[in-house]
Formats: structure tokens, C-alpha cells, sequence
């Protein structure tokens, strides 16, 4: 009897998107590979090879089961976070975190290059009277993908001044009348990618609000909002806290840059790679720097490709291949 393949074939076909141009009928038209992984079969009365092809025979009539493990799917995993926004000096508020964004993509072609920007901590003097810079944004894309995103954080606000808006917004500046919060999650996404900066006001010489960081808004306080924890790597790493205010606000889940001084000292920066917020700093020494941010991705080894530009750190975790880029570069499938 020849071998079993019209309907039987069919479903495992579509069960694991193998497909010919038209059918997987007898006639033999030429096969489309969509395989979504590796997958292996057991069952048969007879079970040969044919050059890359297992073959499985079905002689015996009646019910015949075909067992089918394995193709997992070409899973990308990703983390995208924003460079952090720099905290300032003269009763500064904290710098704000970089915007995190994390999900998932399913199903994509092989050969398709996505493209990483990783985006830089926010610079600049952040002295008295002048506001640090914002973080830059990071990004991934490629064709068939959705754009991701993740803005810089706002820039701490000075004596009285208000927090810039960004992926999380900066601490408001203290000092009598006191400044507010900047705006975070903005440009507005879904899931939302940060929270507002902190506000300050009331008496002369108050300490400078908080950034604002991936899982938390500081309110009237002057430590930094706490960052978000992911394991994409195979450890629980935080990613995205809010600087700390003047008046050594903490920064926030240990990734935001430390508050300093009313007098002046102590201010620290964001961590690198993490996409923290920078410290606020008093009237004198120099406010904390935003720390650069990072893209992530995973996806099964079994489907890592091994081609990359920009020179990530590659790591494995289990099953998965692991890409941390810490500069910008690209990925093809």
C-alpha cells in the first residue's frame, strides 16, 4: 500500500504551517517550508528515510495515530528601554526614568533584519538654573514587526521648576513656590511605558521630587519611582528607576542615580544599561547623569540565526538565545 498522506498530512501540515503551493495531496506540487521549529513524529507500521524526509507508512486499517512533539514556534521576546532624563542642581529633582516596554512577537519570516537603537542617558551641566537633558529614545523595527518605542526620561527640574515629560517625567524642582512633576508615558503608549515625575512645594529649600520610574509614580517624595523587574535574561534584573531628589532621595529599585545634597555632593548617576534616572543635586557639584538604555532580545536557540551587527553580549538561558544590546545594532532572523 503506498504511503498515507492526503488528509492525515493536511492537518499536520497546517497543525505546524508546512504548506505546498497549492494542496498536500498526491500530485505533488512543489512545498512552501513554514516550519515554525523543529518537531519530530513517532508512529506507523513502517517508518523510513528519504534524504531530510522521515517518512511514516500506515498499513493497517482502522484508527491510526500519528504522535507529533516538538515545533515550537520562533518566539521574540524583547525589552526596550530609553535612556534616562539627567537630574538637576539648585533644590533638583530626579531625573526621570527611560520608558521600559516589553512583549512578545510570533510567527515572523526568516531573513528579516530588525534594527536596535539603543538611546543614551540624558547629559548636559544640570547645574542650578540650567536643566539637565532628557534620555534619548531606543527603539527596535524591522519588516513584518511592530515598531517599538521607548521614549527618554524627563530631565529633574530645577529651584521651583517644573520636571520634564518623557518615557517617565522628571522630579519637580523644591524650593517655595515649588515645581511639579513632569508627565510620563509620553508619548502615550499601551501598556503604559513610565509614570509622572514627582512634585515638590512648599517652604524655601525643600528637597527636589523624585523621578518617576516603570512601576511607580513618586508622588510628593524625593525618592526615585521603583523600575520594573525582568528576568528576560535568565536573572531578575530591575530596569527603569526614577533618579533620586535632592536631600539624598533614594534612587529608585537601585538603578536610579542617589539624590545629593542641599549643599552640594553626593548626587549619583543613573546606572548604565538600565535606563535610571540621574540624581538632583543642591547648589553646588554636579547633578547625576541619566543612564544609558538597552534592548533585549530572546528567542530559541534552535531558531538563533547567529547574525548580528553592533556587537551584542550573546548568552543563553535554558532554551533561549539571549541578545543584549547595549549600543545600537541589528538582528537578522
Amino acid at each position: 500500500m503506498a504511503p498515507f498522506k492526503s488528509s492525515l498530512a493536511k492537518s499536520a501540515g497546517k497543525l505546524f504551517g508546512v504548506f505546498r503551493d497549492r494542496d498536500l495531496s498526491l500530485r505533488g506540487f512543489t512545498q512552501i517550508d513554514r516550519t515554525a521549529g523543529p518537531f519530530s513524529a513517532t508512529g506507523g507500521n513502517t517508518i523510513r528515510t528519504n534524504g531530510s524526509y522521515t517518512i511514516h507508512t500506515f498499513t493497517t486499517t482502522g484508527a491510526a495515530t500519528l504522535g507529533i512533539t516538538g515545533g515550537e514556534q520562533k518566539d521574540l521576546i524583547y525589552v526596550v528601554v530609553g535612556g534616562g532624563g539627567h537630574g538637576t542642581g539648585g533644590s533638583g529633582g530626579g531625573g526621570g526614568a527611560g520608558g521600559y516596554r516589553t512583549s512578545t512577537e510570533t510567527d515572523r519570516d526568516v531573513g528579516v533584519t530588525i534594527t536596535v537603537t539603543v538611546g543614551d542617558g540624558g547629559g548636559g551641566t544640570g547645574s542650578p538654573g540650567n536643566n539637565g537633558d532628557p534620555g534619548v529614545a531606543s527603539s527596535i523595527s524591522g519588516t513584518g514587526y511592530t515598531t517599538i518605542s521607548s521614549a527618554g526620561g524627563g530631565y529633574g527640574g530645577g529651584d521651583s521648576t517644573a520636571g520634564g515629560n518623557g518615557g517617565s517625567g522628571g522630579g519637580g524642582g523644591g524650593g517655595n513656590p515649588g515645581g511639579g512633576g513632569g508627565s510620563g508615558n509620553t508619548p502615550s503608549t499601551s501598556p503604559s511605558q513610565g509614570n509622572d515625575g514627582g512634585d515638590r512645594s512648599g517652604a524655601a529649600g525643600a528637597s527636589g521630587g523624585g523621578g518617576g520610574g516603570a512601576t511607580e509614580d513618586p508622588g510628593t517624595s524625593s525618592g526615585g519611582g521603583n523600575g520594573a523587574l525582568n528576568t528576560i535574561t535568565g536573572s531578575g534584573l530591575y530596569y527603569a528607576g526614577g533618579g533620586g531628589g535632592v536631600y539624598q532621595g533614594g534612587g529608585g529599585s537601585g538603578v536610579g542615580g542617589q539624590g545629593g545634597t542641599y549643599s552640594g555632593g553626593g548626587a549619583g548617576a543613573g546606572v548604565a544599561n538600565t535606563g535610571g534616572g540621574g540624581g538632583g543635586e543642591g547648589y553646588n557639584g554636579s547633578s547625576g547623569q541619566g543612564g544609558k538604555g538597552v534592548v533585549i532580545l530572546s528567542l530559541p536557540t534552535a531558531r538563533y540565526s547567529g547574525t548580528t551587527s553592533g556587537s551584542p553580549t550573546v548568552s543563553t538561558s535554558g532554551t533561549k538565545t539571549i541578545l543584549k544590546f547595549t549600543g545600537s545594532g541589528s538582528y537578522t532572523t
